[in-house]
């Protein structure tokens, strides 16, 4: 599935008191690829991935996700999304909170029990199906959270800082286990993120975005040869790539920054 946003324009509240989000933004996100969106906070990353996912409306501009024989379908109909608060119900089980979408589907018990449990013994968590999420460390939390995305087996996956709050060793694991999604699954993907190092190495592509109004600033083509692995964070080439993306991100944060000083005074 392809996303195609054509002078996409996000504003919220009223004149005078109107705050522009995103300003004109235009990308078309491949099919079957990670396009990782990076820029400083409050550039409008989420609002536009949310946007993408019909969760949000917008106020111009369009948005079109096409099939490979060019069909335009619903914004929401083909996508699924992971969110860095993830969402889980904690009065359910793990094995219930993976079911819910199937639920919600109106897929037999059996039916979505088989599947969840499939599910969760492929992300690793064989054994905690009757666990509440309370029970489960952070990263496990994040695994059910994956799980129950994956199980409703749509082509776009949409991440709104997944990985953020989790400790550095966990994070490392759940950037291999999403390396192994891609690798096994094809799907377009949309990774919102803070951190360099973890564009880079999800990447397809990273969309640095300038400080708000989010504009595109730049596209950078990541082209490391998959499948990664975290030894490449040290290679030259990444090292390359690092420095490229920080130059860029650098001018926009500090931009950020020194408006947010002129506001206050």
């Amino acid at each position: 599935m392809e996303i195609v946003v054509e002078n996409l324009v996000q504003a919220f509240g009223e004149a005078p008191n109107t705050i522009l989000a995103l300003d004109r933004v235009s990308h078309r996100f491949p099919a079957e690829r990670v396009s990782c969106i990076l820029g400083p906070s409050g550039c409008g990353k989420s609002t536009m991935v949310q946007i993408i996912g019909g969760i949000e409306p917008w106020t111009d501009g369009e948005v079109t996700i096409a099939d490979s024989d060019g069909a335009t379908l619903p914004l929401g109909s083909q996508s699924v999304m992971v969110w860095q608060n993830l969402n889980l119900f904690p009065w359910r089980t793990v094995i219930d909170n993976v079911a819910f979408g199937l639920e919600m589907r109106g897929a037999a018990r059996k039916e979505r029990n088989e599947r969840a449990s499939a599910m969760i013994a492929s992300v690793g968590l064989r054994g905690f199906e009757q666990h509440r999420p309370m029970q489960l460390s952070g990263g496990m939390r994040q695994r059910v959270a994956l799980a129950r995305a994956l199980i409703m087996e749509r082509p776009i996956l949409l991440m709104d800082e997944p990985f953020a709050a989790l400790d550095a060793q966990t994070k490392i694991v759940m950037q291999e286990d999403l390396i192994r999604i891609y690798e096994r699954s094809k799907k377009t993907i949309l990774f919102v993120t803070h951190a360099i190092d973890e564009a880079i190495l999800l990447g397809d592509e990273i969309v640095v975005m300038t400080a708000r109004p989010g504009r595109i600033k730049d596209v950078i083509a990541v082209n490391l040869p998959r499948p990664r692995t975290q030894e490449m964070v040290s290679t030259p080439e990444f090292g390359r790539l690092y420095d490229r993306v920080l130059h860029l991100i650098r001018e926009e944060v500090l931009r950020a920054m020194r408006e947010q000083e002129q506001a206050a005074s």
